[in-house]
């Protein structure tokens, strides 16, 4: 047997005479790590501890608190569940489980639904799965075998999975008991490994392979954690999420909701459409402030310019069609960048005129499954606040810089402190040549390095037309949310035919910068409502004065403050229905509305308002004009003193 030299991640190298495994070598360095490691990685590849390493490689351990031990945890908990429900409902198939963002899930296909208390017993027994320590192993089957295996044991679907794996790759299962599965891996030496911080959390349904016109199976959610410190934290995050869930404040706020009528898209209600449209006059100020110009590109175009600029081929699936009666195939657009492609190659452009910024609130339809819908963050038809950055490749690096400042300045204004950067890259669909993506790569990074921003990476997730950077953020709860993006593309301008005249008199191909801020302005809105559960800012807020009578004696004054208000720029409404001051003040208090100006005989007497504020139970009672200079003086974008 020939020795196997192994390197480790600090450069340091060590010969073993026969080919070792990942728990010898970690048992070798240290017990506490051999106890924390869950799998290695080698030449890259992530494996199981129990594999020998055959060759010469460079290798790293991987710990039960790294971001890949996480998720090995969370992919075997999903197993172990699987298990479970095997044993407790022997007539059950199971489908797929994956390990996914916070925990993981199982589809399964059962004639009798699951209830609510299944749950408890499904997660009673996979913590008798976890003491009982089963050795977990991987087994490579010949692909008949395989599906004469699973087909033997009423397991169809896991036979049709195997069906459609392509003819080369291994066919790979999992034993642990007397539970057998079918799986890529890496996973576990043994159930005992897992620990017990996990629950299972929630139901659902789920169409078999995401399509609606396959079988309804159901779906059991779980989380899992390195240990119950962490599996708290997130249960009570999970209850906060709960309480702020953007969907309740909307119906509770009477901002928005939606109906079965038109599936992903929002019927927004005055006080929403409000909100909505205040985001839209901060953002359109703050471009102009910048310099850019605003477009607006009609909402369906012909198949032949998505072609073109390659979406019909990469995209088309989540586009929405239709075909006309003299036979043309329209697209609503899914994004805005071909429209405003046509806007700048209208004229003939000139290296003077570069960098040309143009903005657009854009109405795009993205196809998603009915399933994947939730709510504002997750819809059919959103609103993006785009903007195209026609530029030279000299002004990549400056014009990056400007869009990152522009982006964090907006975030700290909405009081998003906490941002993350993530550099995505090459996915592996995509259009353009490798040489023009290693162009494009290498523009973004440059200017990312030049910026003296932070960024992790993001493997394999650009656009399909050029990588991007992601800007992340962290809400009041600790939860992530992807926002903004900026893209390099030397591609779409090159296929669409854009051009400008240079400095040399010869036309050449601009660089496209693409860049969204909110990122789509209805998923903004319901991260902004559960970041400040529903108790927006006073600049922000939809209604940010309720005027309120005590008697009717005070209905006019109470009209006369409304409109003072309003002449100041403030968004008030007077309440002067025959009801008792309580009902009006815990009705706009569940409203959200941030200040209440109590008016009653004295009041109007005096000309005096009592200003009670949302979550303070204190009172004070003010002279009116100075109660309308304070409110004009609060109405300011907090990290800029610009007033609204």
């Amino acid at each position: 047997m020939m020795a196997v030299q192994i390197e480790f991640p600090d450069g340091a190298t060590r010969q073993f005479d026969n080919p070792p495994t990942g728990e010898a070598i970690a048992q070798g360095i240290s017990p506490s790590l051999a106890r924390n490691a869950v799998a290695i990685r080698v030449n890259g590849e992530l494996r199981d501890l129990a594999r020998p390493i055959e060759d010469n490689a460079s290798i790293e351990i991987i710990t039960r608190d790294s971001e890949d031990g996480v998720e090995i945890l969370r992919h075997d908990a999903a197993h172990v569940m699987a298990e479970a429900v095997k044993e407790l409902f022997p007539e059950t198939q199971v489908t797929i489980g994956p390990a996914i963002d916070n925990g993981f899930y199982y589809d399964f296909a059962r004639q009798e639904p699951f209830a609510p208390e299944h749950l408890e017993q499904i997660e009673e027994r996979m913590r008798q799965i976890v003491d009982r320590d089963e050795q977990v192993s991987r087994e490579v089957w010949e692909r008949g075998d395989a599906i004469r295996y699973f087909r033997g044991i009423g397991e169809e679907y896991k036979a049709e999975i195997i069906e459609g794996i392509d003819a080369g790759d291994a066919i790979t299962l999992y034993r642990q008991g007397e539970f057998v599965d079918l799986c890529r891996g890496p996973h576990l030496p043994s159930t005992g490994k897992l620990g017990k911080a996990f629950k299972l959390t929630t139901l659902a349904g789920a169409y078999w392979r995401g399509d609606s016109r396959n079988a309804m199976l159901q779906r059991i959610y779980g989380t899992a954690w390195p240990n119950e410190k962490q599996l708290r934290l997130y249960l009570k995050q999970l209850e906060e999420a709960e309480k702020r869930d953007h969907r309740k404040l909307g119906r509770q706020m009477d901002l928005f909701h939606f109906q079965e009528e038109a599936p992903g898209a929002v019927f927004w209600h005055p006080k929403g459409w409000t909100l909505f449209q205040d985001l839209i006059n901060y953002m359109r100020n703050k471009q102009d402030e910048a310099g850019y110009v605003e477009i607006n590109t009609p909402e369906m175009m012909d198949r032949s310019l998505w072609e073109a600029s390659g979406h019909w081929e990469t995209f088309g699936e989540n586009m929405f069609i239709s075909k006309t009666v003299d036979d043309r195939t329209l697209a609503i657009k899914p994004m805005n960048c071909p429209g405003c492609v046509q806007v700048f190659k209208h004229d003939l452009r000139s290296y003077r005129e570069l960098p040309m910024r143009m903005s657009e609130f854009g109405k795009v339809h993205r196809y998603e499954p009915s399933g994947a819908l939730h709510g504002l963050m997750r819809v059919r038809a959103f609103t993006q606040d785009d903007a195209h950055i026609f530029c030279t490749e000299d002004q990549i690096t400056a014009e990056s810089k400007s869009v990152c400042e522009l982006v964090l300045g907006i975030y700290r204004d909405f009081g998003f402190d906490e941002i993350r950067i993530k550099y995505a890259d090459r996915p592996e669909k995509r259009v353009g040549s490798d040489e023009t993506w290693d162009a494009s790569e290498r523009a973004l990074l440059t200017a990312a390095k030049e910026t003296g921003l932070e960024y992790t990476m993001n493997p394999g997730e650009g656009a399909f037309y050029g990588p991007k950077l992601e800007f992340v953020l962290r809400d009041a709860i600790g939860r992530d949310w992807q926002c903004g993006t900026l893209q390099v593309d030397l591609n779409l301008p090159a296929r669409l035919g854009a051009q400008y005249i240079g400095e040399d008199g010869h036309k050449h191909t601009p660089v496209m910068l693409h860049r969204a801020l909110f990122g789509s302005l209805e998923r903004f809105t319901g991260i902004l409502l559960e970041h400040y559960a529903g108790a927006l800012p006073f600049w922000l807020s939809p209604v940010q004065v309720v005027v309120a009578t005590i008697v009717s004696d005070a209905d006019d004054y109470a009209l006369e403050v409304a409109s003072m208000l309003h002449s100041h720029g403030i968004k008030a409404q007077s309440d002067i229905r025959n009801e008792k001051i309580s009902y009006k003040v815990r009705q706009h208090s569940l409203q959200k509305v941030p200040v209440i100006l109590v008016l009653g005989r004295r009041e109007d007497e005096e000309r005096t308002a009592t200003i009670r504020r949302l979550g303070d139970k204190r009172q004070e009672t003010l002279a009116i004009e100075d109660v309308v200079d304070r409110l004009v003086s609060e109405n300011r974008v907090p990290t800029t003193d610009r007033p609204v």
